[in-house]
């Protein structure tokens, strides 16, 4: 037999989920609330404002530089801006490789540049001009730059630039910096020619295509050869030296040849 629950005995219980139920709704109401007035309070606040701006990653050209091309001010909001949108203005530079833009706290915001290296530099209109690894020039404006890498010549062919450029990553950096100067100097058997002056006083004539794997062993080349003895070395085919001394001193006259010179005059003399 069911138990019948009067209605009475109910009441009680209904009252109180009733207001439980009115308590969650206007907990809820108030936390909006609340919540609506710091958001107001916040934006209306210095701590919704731009007040630190940080450049991490530049050297080849002043922070300055991104600073402006990011748009990006002191005292405005720190919600006002697209990072994609500073992210492709920067990028748009031949020297940038990536960017990445983050909120740092409630008022910093920081611009990290991931720039392209320097490997080599071109005079290029009175100037000289970095060369980065993708193969572009630095546009510096007349800008004193350290010289860090060989300075090149005559690679005005983009394509020749590139694949040197790629030659020059693949070499030991010791290697590298014992470079001055490359120049380019096709030829009608071979358009990849090149011709090197090395800063301890040797030239070397090589080809791109094998360039790296050969000029790695420099060190070691020039170990084998006599010490103060500078010459050419001739990387094309194998490996081959030969002295400065050997290719453009004069060759002496012997005192034999001298004597037999000054018989031939005279019997040529003697001749009717």
């Amino acid at each position: 037999m069911e138990k019948i629950i009067d209605i009475e005995d109910r009441i009680p219980t209904l009252k109180a989920r009733r207001r439980r139920r009115t308590n969650r709704k206007f907990s809820i109401l108030l936390l909006l609330f609340v919540t609506t007035i710091l958001i107001v309070l916040y934006f209306q606040s210095s701590y919704s404002q731009i007040q630190t701006i940080t450049i991490g990653g530049a050297v080849l050209v002043p922070k300055e530089q991104y600073m402006e091309q990011s748009s990006l001010k002191l005292g405005e909001s720190m919600w006002g801006f697209g990072v994609k949108d500073i992210r492709e203005k920067i990028e748009q530079n031949d020297w940038v490789k990536s960017v990445e833009v983050d909120r740092n706290w409630l008022t910093a915001v920081h611009i990290q540049v991931d720039e392209y290296k320097q490997v080599a530099y071109m005079e290029k209109e009175g100037h000289l001009q970095s060369i980065l690894e993708n193969g572009k020039f630095l546009q510096t404006d007349g800008q004193v730059l350290p010289i860090d890498g060989p300075i090149i010549s005559g690679f005005d062919d983009e394509k020749i630039r590139i694949r040197l450029i790629k030659e020059l990553k693949k070499l030991n950096i010791e290697v590298l910096w014992m470079i001055s100067q490359i120049n380019y100097t096709p030829t009608t058997n071979d358009a990849y020619s090149i011709q090197l002056f090395m800063n301890d006083g040797n030239e070397v004539l090589s080809l791109i295509p094998s360039f790296s794997e050969k000029m790695n062993f420099y060190p070691s080349i020039v170990s084998q050869i006599e010490p103060g003895v500078k010459g050419v070395i001739d990387l094309e085919v194998g490996s081959f030296f030969q002295s400065y001394d050997a290719l453009y001193r004069p060759k002496e006259t012997t005192e034999e040849e001298a004597v037999n010179g000054e018989v031939v005059e005279e019997d040529e003399e003697q001749t009717p």
